[in-house]
């Protein structure tokens, strides 16, 4: 690019590419700043699993899901528990904008672009129970044939094309310090350029330096980010009073280079930071046995039949069940005084529901391998990746009998050691209700509504069984620790992704979209994710800063 760009975009992430790609459209021209390498395309979403937030779809219909934008909305709402009159004034505008996105323009808007949508919907974040709480009444989770890999193919490639039309230009090895601020107006951005570096994907890179930069454009679009694996700023920002003393081991879902740096830099410049307390946190982490980045995690997505324990051997109490509530259920495990949990299960379960999050460990479904897919999902034994996990994972015991089961639980556990009769007589209480088709046992309860859905009962739930029925053995247990992952809080933005001000006023020249922007408004999500509006929410934040501004700009 021989000229000054039209706009600089901080960040070659899924919001980033979005927002570029709608920039190109508008003929536009681009300049992507990236503190990472080229390998590193798509940031964090390519590492997804692809879940996908939609509501009233045709997947939907031909499962017999009867879903609607009022339930959706009231859903996100519930979730959201939005109750903060300043930090929440944004939040609550992108709230019913997305939803209502995710009702209509959605689907197609992707479809174009040639995504594609596997026939069985995942149904996520279950709920607390009560029908105007937390949770998704219906399954939504539409999960991407081609996984993340293929949620950022579908932006990745007209961006590029763009770069050979020399409408987008990319600099990566580029860290941002500084947003040049000029007559209340970001004009640029400085920085520091960092050594080459010829990494794979996800692998930390190095932070020397070996220049500067300075660099200027009609507006910036910062989409950074962000700061799971900051796990400094994780803990300065953790809610202690709403979830808890922050856990002591964390392990990352997220790469090395989600720092959160940008947030600091922003703020810095005169923008407005809001619900810095707000986060998502996974309880069902494992530590990765071939990782990729620093302390890589793994979540399990689960079913509901695993019987979940706390770090002392007590079950955890309804509705916290494998699931349903992340953040009700975080809660309690942390005030227990321990920062992990155990799941209890058989290999029948195992075999039908556990699922890996991560595009890397869903090789079937994100190499779109149809035939391997249906060997893998369909057939008898669990999937390939699962297995590894449980032969490989130091997160896992695998036993013929409980007495062993809970021997090799203690030798792995953190905190106190477990008592074999208190387990027992827990797990033995639970299977004398399987003997009836209803039952007083709330997971039970759970299990037999999640088998009313056609997806979960092909596909997700066991058939409910005595965990101590040798037939379905062996009995596994799985130490679960916290995975770190999403920021739900960020720069409060407007509908068009326009930075604002402390004050509320618009601040002329600065953008923001995807997680560093709370994925819009500074906390489109409130409290509480419904899952499948991570992408989601970066690809409608990044749509709605390229629209602004191409508008703009025209």
């Amino acid at each position: 690019m021989t000229d000054q760009p039209d706009v600089i975009v901080v960040g070659a992430g899924l919001a980033g590419l979005v927002a570029t790609h709608e920039l190109v459209k508008a003929g536009r021209k681009v300049l992507i700043v990236e503190q990472e390498n080229r390998n590193n395309l798509g940031g964090q979403a390519f590492w997804s699993l692809g879940g996908l937030f939609m509501v009233d779809s045709p997947e939907q219909r031909r499962l017999g899901i009867k879903d609607s934008k009022e339930l959706a909305l009231q859903d996100w709402m519930g979730s959201a528990a939005f109750d903060r009159d300043r930090e929440d004034h944004w939040g609550k505008q992108w709230a019913k904008a997305y939803v209502e996105f995710a009702a209509t323009e959605k689907r197609q808007y992707l479809h174009d672009l040639g995504l594609r949508i596997t026939p069985i919907l995942g149904w996520a974040e279950r709920g607390g129970g009560a029908a105007d709480g937390h949770g998704n009444s219906v399954p939504r989770f539409h999960l991407t044939w081609g996984t993340g890999p293929e949620v950022v193919r579908v932006f990745a490639e007209p961006v590029l094309e763009g770069e050979k039309a020399g409408l987008v230009t990319f600099a990566f090895r580029h860290q941002v310090d500084e947003l040049i601020v000029e007559n209340d107006a970001v004009v640029g951005v400085r920085g520091t350029v960092l050594e080459p570096s010829d990494l794979e994907r996800g692998k930390a890179s190095s932070r020397e330096a070996v220049g500067e930069f300075d660099l200027r454009a009609k507006a910036v679009v910062v989409t950074s980010g962000g700061i799971g694996h900051n796990f400094d700023l994780v803990r300065k920002n953790w809610p202690t009073e709403r979830l808890g003393k922050c856990p002591e081991t964390m392990i990352a879902g997220v790469p090395a280079h989600v720092d959160g740096r940008m947030l600091a830099i922003s703020e810095s410049a005169g923008g407005s930071i809001v619900n810095r307390d707000r986060m998502w946190h996974y309880t069902e982490g494992i530590n990765n046995w071939d990782p990729i980045w620093p302390k890589h995690a793994i979540r399990i997505i689960p079913g509901p039949s695993s019987l979940w324990f706390d770090a002392t051997g007590k079950r955890l109490a309804a509705p916290n069940f494998p699931g349903f509530n992340n953040n009700a259920t975080l809660k309690e495990i942390l005030a227990t005084g321990y920062d992990y949990s155990w799941f209890v299960l058989t290999q029948s379960i195992i075999e039908k529901e556990f699922a890996l999050s991560g595009s890397e460990q869903n090789p079937d479904i994100t190499n779109k391998d149809l035939k391997l897919t249906l060997k893998s999902r369909v057939a008898k034994g669990a999937p390939g990746p699962v297995e590894a996990f449980k032969d490989k994972g130091e997160d896992f015991v695998v036993a013929d009998n409980l007495a062993d089961l809970v021997a090799g639980m203690n030798k792995i556990a953190r905190g106190p050691q477990l008592d074999l009769e208190v387990i027992e007589r827990q797990i033995v209480a639970r299977d004398r209700e399987v003997t009836n088709k209803f039952s007083k046992d709330l997971q039970l309860m759970a299990v037999n509504n999640a088998r009313q859905y056609l997806g979960d009962k092909v596909a997700r739930t066991a058939k409910p069984h005595k965990i101590l029925d040798p037939a379905h053995g062996p009995l596994i247990a799985v130490r679960l620790n916290i995975l770190s992952r999403k920021t739900l809080g960020g720069l409060e933005t407007n509908l068009d992704s326009q930075v604002m001000h402390p004050d509320g006023s618009a601040f002329d020249g600065l953008y923001a979209a995807g997680e560093v922007a709370g994925f819009g408004g500074g906390g489109v999500h409130g409290y509480n994710a419904l899952e499948g509006t991570f992408l989601g929410g970066c690809i409608f934040s990044g749509r709605a800063a390229g629209l602004a501004l191409a508008k703009k700009l025209a």
